[in-house]
């Protein structure tokens, strides 16, 4: 997994926390719907309410387009949270844009891919939060079963799990992402979102989240 320049993620981070889209809770934590306590809680749809921020988001990830995958021909969000920095990207970039389901319609053309991708075309793959990173890998494989080629999945934000660093890695889809849970940490700690003393806390979570807490 490889982040952008560290000015940048630091950047991003800041904008996350100044309107909340990630909330740090170390000594009250959250429970996602897979039962895991987290001390975190990240909802990056927030960002769509904030021109200036998603603006940033979107030439954030237009950079790392133009810097790791030049020759792509198709940026392609995930549905439903990276549809709309994928419309934005496309447009910096004057691309085509798709998006894809985490499943086929029920219905009409039983289509998982909406918009178009073409066989033999290089795609990238934007997305919101890679937690596990199940669900990006999925989108990078329905890409490839048309006969496309998913150059990189970038997301605005990743946990840093070694389990997303492995799946990516296992199923050869580059990951780039603009933030990530280091560079948060650090920027919570400057703007005393939190104190100095939940730092390790808040590390050991993210090496064994399933675990944490129990």
């Amino acid at each position: 997994m490889t982040t952008t320049s560290k000015s940048l993620a630091s950047t991003i981070a800041n904008h996350l926390l100044t309107i909340q889209a990630v909330a740090l809770r170390p000594n009250d934590p959250f429970t996602w719907t897979s039962g895991i306590r987290s001390p975190i809680y990240c909802d990056n749809r927030l960002t769509m309410g904030y021109p200036e921020i998603r603006n940033a988001i979107a030439e954030g990830f237009a950079q790392l387009v133009r810097e790791h995958a030049p020759d792509a021909e198709v940026i392609a969000g995930t549905a439903t949270a990276g549809i709309p920095h994928a419309a934005w990207v496309a447009d910096k970039l004057g691309l085509p844009m798709a998006y894809v389901r985490d499943k086929a319609k029920g219905h009409g053309k039983q289509n998982q891919i909406e918009g178009s991708i073409k066989p033999g075309q290089k795609v990238v793959v934007i997305e919101d939060l890679i937690s596990t990173g199940g669900s990006s890998i999925k989108a990078a494989q329905a890409i490839r079963e048309v006969g496309a080629e998913p150059m990189a999945v970038m997301a605005i934000f990743s946990y840093e799990f070694d389990k997303a660093t492995e799946g990516f890695a296992e199923a050869n889809v580059p990951l780039r992402t603009l933030s990530n849970y280091t560079a948060l940490i650090e920027a919570a700690v400057e703007m005393n979102v939190i104190e100095e003393k939940d730092v390790d806390m808040l590390q050991a979570w993210r090496r064994d989240p399933a675990s944490w807490g129990v």
